[in-house]
């Protein structure tokens, strides 16, 4: 048997056998719109990130296998651990990006594009990252750019309840019933051979993010998520050195 198919058995054996019941018996996730994602064929999974279990939800709604694409770290460590920490995220769907590109964003890239190819699902998150307050923010375009290289539809969806489930800085937080949304498919066809137009790829991203915001109920930030938790952690530290200056009987009275 070769890697890939290893790799495969273990997905569906995760999926259906050993984490996917327990996951299903304990949270019980609802499913809105599935029957929006194709049965066969490539389509790309444009999703919001409240948590880090999104990946693990998402998927868990769809009969179809989703593919995401992981930092390479992933995938190279050695050992036991490495050995371990490859085969469960190699199992769980996710891919290690493509190096052969100049960079993590074009490796990514090329990594999706492979998986479209052969006619998978790719699930992406278009803000980056995850959100540190709940909120939507701003999508990158490399969601638009991967769906005018491949015309291939890109469906909307939002996960809803996963960071009560899973709570941004915690391990662990309160049981909550996470609930998939799933948007009918967008098509950019018409937008062809205008993958190197910035302001076409920004007008895509943006009509992907407003789908998203319409299916999660989020409010939306017009800035990039590692923009705005960044100023948030700067503003923490400037509260914590003024709370800190406060003289010791000020605080007091």
């Amino acid at each position: 048997m070769s890697d890939r198919q290893e790799r495969a058995v273990f997905y569906w054996f995760l999926k259906w056998v050993a984490l996917g019941p327990l996951l299903r018996l304990v949270f019980r996730p609802h499913t809105e719109g599935a029957e929006h994602v194709p049965e066969e064929g490539p389509a790309i999974l444009a999703s919001n990130h409240l948590s880090y279990a999104d990946w693990l939800f998402m998927p868990l709604t769809l009969s179809r296998r989703v593919t995401f694409v992981a930092k390479a770290e992933y995938f190279t460590g050695t050992g036991l651990k490495g050995w371990l920490q490859r085969t469960f995220f190699s199992g769980a769907g996710q891919v290690p990006i493509d190096r052969s590109g100049a960079d993590a964003a074009a490796g990514a890239l090329l990594s999706a594009k492979r998986i479209l190819g052969e006619g998978g699902l790719f699930g992406i998150y278009p803000e980056g990252t995850r959100s540190h307050d709940g909120r939507l923010y701003r999508g990158k375009t490399g969601v638009a750019r991967l769906a005018l290289e491949t015309g291939v539809p890109v469906i909307p969806v939002a996960v809803v309840g996963t960071d009560v489930v899973a709570p941004p800085g915690k391990k662990f937080g309160s049981l909550t019933r996470p609930v998939v949304r799933f948007g009918t498919p967008l098509d950019f066809s018409r937008y062809e051979g205008m993958e190197n137009d910035r302001y076409i790829l920004r007008s895509i991203t943006d009509e992907i993010m407003y789908e998203i915001m319409r299916l999660s109920g989020q409010e939306y930030v017009d800035q990039y998520a590692a923009r705005a938790k960044e100023e948030s952690k700067r503003l923490e530290k400037e509260q914590a050195a003024a709370a800190a200056a406060v003289p010791e009987e000020r605080k007091a009275s």
